[in-house]
C-alpha cells in the first residue's frame, strides 16, 4: 500500500476521489478538500503573505522570481519523517504550488529509498482527465482512474449538451487576477465554451495572459466572471475595488446589466481536478439562469452589486 504525500490541492482531491484518502500521510498547506484532509500534517508553506492585497502579492512574486527564488518551502524534515512512497506535485505553475525543484531540494539529503515523484502539468480539460488516469495508475488502481475520468466526462457532456443548444451565447471576460489585470487561460476558455458562452480573452491550453484595462473596456463583455487564483468569495469581493475604480467601469455592458459575478476560484476554477465539473455547472448558471437553477449560489458564486 502506497504512502502518499500530496503537495497540491487538486491532487489531494484526486487521491480522495479515487478512494485512497486513508493512504494520504501529508498534504500542502492549501489542501482543504475534502475537509477531513486538514487533519493531515502540512508539508509546505508560502513565502507570500496571503492577507496582502493583489497588487502587493504580485509585486512579491515578481521579486522572488527576479531573485531566482522559490515561492514555496517544503518541510524536508517532516517529509522524511512521514516516509511517503509517492509524492504528488506539479510543474504547471511555480506560483500555484510547490514545484519538482522544490521537492528535489527537500529530498536532496534523503537517506535510503527515495519516494517516487509524480509531477503533473495540466493545461486543458483532456490533460486533467488524463492526470486522473496517471495518478490512479501510479497508485496501483488504474481501473478507478479510468472509471472516474469517464464519469466526470459524462457529467461534463450532460451540462454542455444542454448549454450548447441555448442562444444567445454571451461574450464572457474571465478575470483571474484584479491587480494587475489577468485573464483566465488553460482550461477556462474550454469551460466557457461548454457552458454556452463566447470567451473573449485567454486561449485554451496556454497560460493566463495579462490584460490591459483598455482592451477589456473596448471588448465591452456581456458577462464578467471574476475568479482570482487562490481566493474565496469573500476575498474576491474585497479585491474588486481596483477593478471597479477603473475609468469607465460603470459604463460597461456587464456592469449596467448586473452581469458581473464573483466566484470561489480557489475551490473550483483554479483547481485542475474533479470539481471542474462543478465549475462548468457554475458557469452555466451564470450564463443561462433560465435553464440552469442557481444551486451553487452563495457557495460557488454571487453577483457583484
Amino acid at each position: 500500500m502506497e504512502r502518499i504525500a500530496s503537495l497540491l490541492p487538486s491532487t489531494t482531491e484526486i487521491v480522495c476521489a479515487l478512494g485512497l484518502r486513508t493512504q494520504l500521510v501529508g498534504r500542502s498547506h492549501e489542501c482543504d478538500f475534502p475537509p477531513e484532509v486538514e487533519a493531515l500534517p502540512a508539508l509546505t508553506e508560502s513565502k507570500l503573505d496571503p492577507r496582502a492585497e493583489s497588487g502587493a502579492i504580485d509585486d512579491r512574486v515578481r521579486q522572488l522570481v527576479r531573485e531566482g527564488l522559490s515561492i514555496y518551502r517544503v518541510d524536508a524534515e517532516r517529509l522524511r519523517a512521514l516516509a511517503p512512497s509517492v509524492v504528488l506535485t506539479q510543474e504547471q505553475c511555480d506560483v500555484c504550488a510547490a514545484s519538482p525543484k522544490d521537492v528535489e531540494a527537500a529530498l536532496a539529503e534523503w537517506i535510503g529509498g527515495r519516494p517516487r515523484v509524480i509531477s503533473l502539468a495540466p493545461c486543458t480539460l483532456a490533460d486533467v482527465w488524463g492526470d486522473l488516469v496517471t495518478v490512479a495508475a501510479a497508485l496501483g488502481v488504474p481501473d478507478r482512474g479510468r472509471d472516474l475520468a469517464q464519469s466526470l466526462s459524462s457529467r461534463l457532456t450532460d451540462v454542455s449538451e444542454r448549454a450548447l443548444r441555448l442562444r444567445p451565447r454571451p461574450r464572457v471576460a474571465a478575470i483571474e487576477w484584479t491587480q494587475p489585470l489577468m485573464a483566465a487561460g488553460n482550461w477556462m476558455p474550454e469551460l466557457i465554451a461548454l457552458a454556452g458562452g463566447t470567451n473573449l480573452f485567454g486561449e485554451t491550453g496556454l497560460h493566463s495572459p495579462w490584460l490591459e484595462w483598455d482592451a477589456l473596456r473596448a471588448a465591452d463583455p456581456d458577462v464578467i466572471v471574476v475568479l482570482p487564483c487562490g481566493f474565496d468569495l469573500a476575498r474576491t469581493r474585497r479585491e474588486m475595488a481596483p477593478l471597479a475604480a477603473q475609468p469607465g467601469w460603470d459604463e460597461l455592458r456587464a456592469v449596467r446589466a448586473g452581469k458581473v459575478f464573483l466566484t470561489d476560484g480557489n475551490q473550483y476554477f483554479n483547481r485542475p481536478g474533479p470539481r471542474l465539473v462543478e465549475s462548468l455547472e457554475i458557469l452555466a448558471e451564470l450564463l443561462h439562469p433560465d435553464e440552469f437553477p442557481a444551486k451553487h449560489l452563495g457557495t460557488g458564486w454571487e453577483a457583484y452589486l
